[in-house]
């Protein structure tokens, strides 16, 4: 939630999750089209298998039929036939079996008995002559028959043998046949390249896969619907299929099926290379979106993060006249460039109204301490007065006329103190900015300050600070009277031996932050209390014995007047923060 918190964190998380969304959906959306398109081809070419094996048992079975009319209709068949002779027609069998090279010749009398058999045995040849096929032939119509074998399935062609045209002399039949064996599946596994498997019964007769897949193979000959993706034991595949018979066994699952089996290998080695190239340049298109959206995210939100940590420490520091610095490529964007320039312009004119109001506060104040000046004027003179008139007397004690020349000289001392005071503060102080080195004045206010007995000053001050453009002979003035100030109240508060800060009563210290150097004088002096430090700056408020309350209004002119900030932190009991921030810069005059 923190990350939602910000302008910046939200336009991060929108831009990247509506570009992991897109993304997304776009690769989902093509890896199930290429699936879907691999799956359409996948099917294409099996039905295109299926046609093409289909077509090759067909021709091969017309083939083989219109060889067993030429040889029924042969006269040395019709002959043969005619003497009902079995020797006679086996000879005349085996030549014509010779040239046809079938798996299976028989040639049956009309009544149905086995004249001549090539390729099976007797007990074969009773099986195949009581075939519907050959019932049919006998009865002049040319029949077809499959027939299970222990290494295949046999189709059988029969046609009748017989005499005359218009009403033919049914002397016998002529059986030729051919199987579907493991050879002729090899033979068209070579030229579709997929498997093929025969079966019947529910049992598979030929295959060209393993023996560990027949069961598999068996079962799904036995149902229904055995087209779509199996899984075997070797393997996934697409199975097609083909009916061999149009028998009603085929509703049952017994009827005779060529299986035709496309292996799934390549498709999903495919499918996994398409999947895994797609996930990595997804994650790539993600990763980039994401580096994407949060570099627009920063674009837009940096200038705005420019203006408002201007403006977060306005609000901490109460100083008005921060400015935001305009220029360089993240100012690109001209609403945050116009908002800048703006707020910058509302800050010259603060900075003006709080030069212009500090002036008449001054002023103000010039009418309103009139009295009070009157009575720090009245003092001094009455006691310059009172000398005087012991020096008139003409037999005045040489040690008493002494006592009283120095008294003279001290109040006529401490009148122009009064009056150089009050013209500092009242009168608008001239200022000679040239660069300077903060450390270097701090060092030297320090050891001004100091040329009185009292509390040690610690010095902290930072390694590196840029050069400042400031009256720096102004500067040190300030930070003489701040130092002697914390000397004073660290004197006259001494810490238990334990306290924090036992040892640097008085710290002087410096920092850089941003286009801005700080200075503080801290203090463990006895602080100020909370209905005294909203006065601290009213000009000749005083809570100190002999102070004329005008060195704290006096340095916040000159640190005002050198563009700077002057602000004041007090804890009773635990001492006293005065911090002072500087521009790099010059400041508008």
């Amino acid at each position: 939630m923190r990350l939602l918190s910000s302008l910046r964190g939200r336009i991060f998380v929108s831009t990247a999750l509506l570009a992991l969304l897109s993304i997304g959906a776009a690769i989902n959306l093509v890896s199930v089209r290429v699936t879907r398109e691999s799956e359409a081809a996948l099917q294409r070419e099996i039905d295109a298998t299926g046609a093409l094996v289909d077509q090759f048992r067909t021709t091969r079975a017309e083939t083989f039929t219109m060889m067993a009319r030429l040889i029924a209709d042969a006269p040395r068949v019709k002959a043969a036939v005619d003497t009902n002779d079995p020797p006679t027609v086996q000879d005349i069998a085996s030549e014509y079996q010779d040239q046809l090279h079938s798996n299976l010749l028989l040639v049956t009398n009309e009544s149905g008995q086995v004249l001549a058999t090539v390729g099976a045995s007797p007990r074969e040849a009773a099986i195949v002559a009581s075939q519907p096929s050959v019932r049919a032939a006998a009865e002049g119509r040319e029949g077809f028959s499959l027939i299970p074998q222990p290494d295949g399935m046999l189709q059988l062609v029969t046609v009748p043998i017989a005499i005359g045209l218009s009403n033919p002399d049914i002397q016998g039949t002529l059986s030729v046949g051919f199987l579907l064996d493991d050879a002729l599946a090899a033979q068209l596994k070579e030229i579709t390249g997929s498997e093929i498997a025969f079966g019947m019964d529910g049992q598979v007769l030929a295959s060209t896969l393993p023996l560990e897949d027949r069961p598999a193979l068996a079962a799904l000959m036995r149902s229904r619907d055995g087209r779509g993706n199996v899984t075997l034991p070797t393997g996934e595949y697409v199975a097609l299929p083909l009916p061999l018979s149009s028998s009603d066994a085929l509703d049952a699952g017994t009827g005779p099926v060529a299986l035709v089996l496309r292996s799934r290998a390549e498709q999903l080695a495919l499918l996994r290379t398409i999947n895994t190239e797609l996930a990595g340049t997804a994650l790539l298109a993600v990763l980039a979106a994401t580096l994407l959206s949060f570099g627009v995210a920063r674009t837009i939100t940096r200038p705005l993060a420019a203006i408002t940590d201007v403006m977060r420490e306005v609000s901490t520091t109460g100083d008005l006249t921060r400015k935001i610095a305009v220029g360089g490529r993240r100012w690109a964007d001209e609403d945050a460039q116009l908002l800048a320039t703006t707020f910058n312009t509302l800050t010259d004119s603060i900075a003006r109204f709080q030069r212009e109001v500090s002036q008449k506060e001054r002023l103000s104040a010039l009418g309103r301490l009139s009295t009070v000046i009157a009575h720090e004027i009245r003092n001094p003179l009455m006691i310059i007065k009172t000398a005087l008139h012991t020096l008139r007397q003409p037999d005045v004690e040489q040690s008493r006329r002494g006592e009283a020349v120095a008294d003279i000289d001290d109040e006529v001392a401490r009148l122009n103190r009064v009056v150089n005071e009050v013209l500092d503060f009242a009168r608008p102080i001239r200022f000679e900015r040239m660069p300077a080195d903060i450390n270097l004045v701090c060092r030297e206010s320090a050891a001004a300050a100091q040329a009185a007995p009292g509390p040690a000053v610690h010095l902290d001050l930072a390694a590196s600070l840029p050069m400042v453009a400031t009256d720096a002979e102004r500067l040190r003035v300030a930070l003489v009277n701040l130092i002697v100030n914390a000397r004073h109240a660290a004197e006259a508060h001494t810490p238990a031996p334990d306290a924090v800060g036992y040892d640097a009563a008085v710290v002087v210290s410096t920092c850089a932050t941003d286009d801005r150097v700080a200075i503080v004088v801290a203090d463990r002096g006895a602080g100020i209390t909370p209905a005294d430090l909203p006065r601290v700056f009213d000009p000749y408020f005083t809570t100190k014995r002999g102070g004329t309350g005008l060195g704290l209004p006096i340095a916040r002119n000159i640190v005002e007047g050198l563009g700077g900030v002057l602000s004041i932190t007090s804890q009773p009991g635990r001492g006293t923060e005065i911090r002072i921030e500087l521009p790099v810069g010059a400041p508008p005059s």
